[in-house]
């Protein structure tokens, strides 16, 4: 039942997330009737503390989800490794019942064997009985009439070796009978518990089986949730980015104040240890800290890395390296949410390529070498270079 309101719960926060993502989407480009330019400004950076608020709790699902899916991997591995130990032993056991069978076989044999032989005895110690009942009905004087006196005591003399001889191989037939007897029950007897312990062992892999089924189908749906929640925080971070476009956008055209790029550098500096005094430096060459980002815009046409004048409309080639930075730009764009060809980057100089993105001017190829390094140091994944 708990599962079941887990499941529910989270498809209602699915479907809540997929709604606010599609109404944002819908609402952004919008302006409120009215509304002044500080006031937009207010409002987009209260929205983007809501989405941030939002990727940090979904993010903490996702963590959750990962642990979840880790964990049930676990247990089926666990569960993967009984399941072949028990099919080993189900085949050990199906080995050892086939050996008992053929010696019960055997067995059976040798004591098919004896009581043919037994019956064959049987048959000769009636033929010398019969024989002994005849000389025992023949009288004295008719054996001394006819002369066989001499030969009825040499025939009698045979039948009482005989006879002693009967005696002892039935004794010891009788003897190995039994013995043969006690082993094949014996063996019937192993047979029947190793084949209760085969069903046994047989119902416990059916066990394990069913209980590694079950985690399956929970991890396929772990893992399902588990993407659904890395879509959403990626389309809540889309969000994000293009809120933090627009109030790039929205900030004054003039440099930000010195004091205010001191405290930046300073935290720069913490991360990265270079000197703040070397960080202005270089934000005041690059765009006089942020007043100029750049004026053209990447258009692709008539030839790949060629571009506009953002203002002018002017057409310009080399605005971007077509082969080194054109690629790397759509990615970062792509990743940020933005739109590649609405998105400044510096114009081209008399010599070499333009293509500088933001305040630092990163070149696109530069800044995917460093974008992972960058990702770590400001906790924010994918980073932005505006």
């Amino acid at each position: 039942m708990e599962t079941v309101k887990n499941r529910t719960r989270f498809f209602f926060v699915v479907c809540i997330s997929v709604c606010t993502v599609a109404v944002f989407f819908f609402l952004l480009p919008l302006h409120v009737q009215g509304e002044t330019q500080e006031e937009r400004r207010v409002r987009l950076q209260q929205e983007l503390a809501a989405i941030e608020q939002d990727i940090a709790q979904k993010r903490g699902v996702l963590t959750e989800k990962q642990a979840e899916r880790t964990s049930l991997e676990r247990d089926i591995a666990v569960l993967d490794h009984q399941i072949s130990i028990a099919q080993q032993q189900i085949r050990h056991r199906d080995l050892t019942i086939s050996k008992i069978r053929d010696d019960i076989g055997d067995k059976q044999v040798a004591i098919s064997e004896l009581d043919k032989k037994v019956e064959r005895s049987t048959a000769s110690l009636g033929q010398l009985i019969r024989r002994t009942k005849e000389i025992d009905d023949i009288s004295l004087a008719e054996l001394v009439l006819s002369g066989s006196l001499t030969d009825f005591f040499r025939d009698f003399d045979d039948f009482q070796t005989i006879q002693a001889s009967l005696d002892v191989s039935f004794e010891e037939m009788a003897l190995l009978r039994t013995d043969l007897s006690a082993r094949k029950n014996a063996l019937e007897g192993q047979r029947s518990e190793e084949e209760e312990l085969r069903h046994l062992q047989l119902l416990e892999k059916q066990a394990i089986e069913q209980k590694e089924k079950e985690k399956q189908q929970i991890l396929t749906v772990t893992k399902g949730e588990e993407k659904t929640y890395q879509q959403l925080i990626a389309d809540r971070e889309k969000q994000a980015a293009q809120i933090r476009s627009a109030l790039f956008n929205l900030r004054d055209s003039a440099a930000i104040p010195f004091g205010t790029a001191y405290q930046y550098a300073k935290e720069a500096s913490a991360q990265t240890g270079v000197r703040p005094a070397l960080i202005l430096a270089i934000l005041r060459q690059e765009t006089n800290l942020g007043e100029n980002v750049g004026q053209c815009l990447l258009t692709n046409e008539p030839n790949k890395g060629d571009g506009k004048g953002k203002n002018t409309g002017r057409h310009f080639t080399k605005v971007m390296h077509p082969n080194r930075d054109v690629d790397p730009f759509m990615e970062i764009s792509r990743e940020l949410g933005f739109d590649p060809y609405t998105q400044v980057v510096s114009c081209p100089q008399s010599v070499g390529y333009g293509g500088a993105m933001g305040p630092s001017q990163f070149i696109p190829s530069t800044w995917m070498l460093y974008k992972d390094r960058l990702a770590r140091i400001v906790g924010e994944s994918p980073p932005n270079p505006w």
